[in-house]
């Protein structure tokens, strides 16, 4: 029997977990297929997705403002919206 070590932040109280190498394998397989980076995760959280699908919104109807040539045109255009 192969055993592997779960990261204690993926295991509820200590709990040990065994998973068949087959099933492991084929995690593995999946997991190097994806490619997603550990320190890439945040992107992918719901919350992150939400903000993500509104600035899709915001460009889509236009409520966007810019590119700015420099600097002070975006300070500008900050100090503006703060206005109204």
């Amino acid at each position: 029997m192969n055993v592997i070590t779960i990261p204690k932040k993926l295991a509820q109280k200590g709990d040990l977990v065994v998973i068949p190498k087959q099933e492991y394998q084929a995690f593995s397989l999946w997991k190097n297929t994806v490619k997603i980076q550990m320190e890439d995760a945040w992107f992918w959280t719901p919350e992150w997705q939400k903000k993500e699908q509104e600035a899709d919104e915001a460009i889509q109807s236009a409520k966007l403002k810019g590119p700015f040539v420099d600097h002070a045109s975006l300070i500008r255009a900050l100090k503006r919206k703060k206005k109204s």
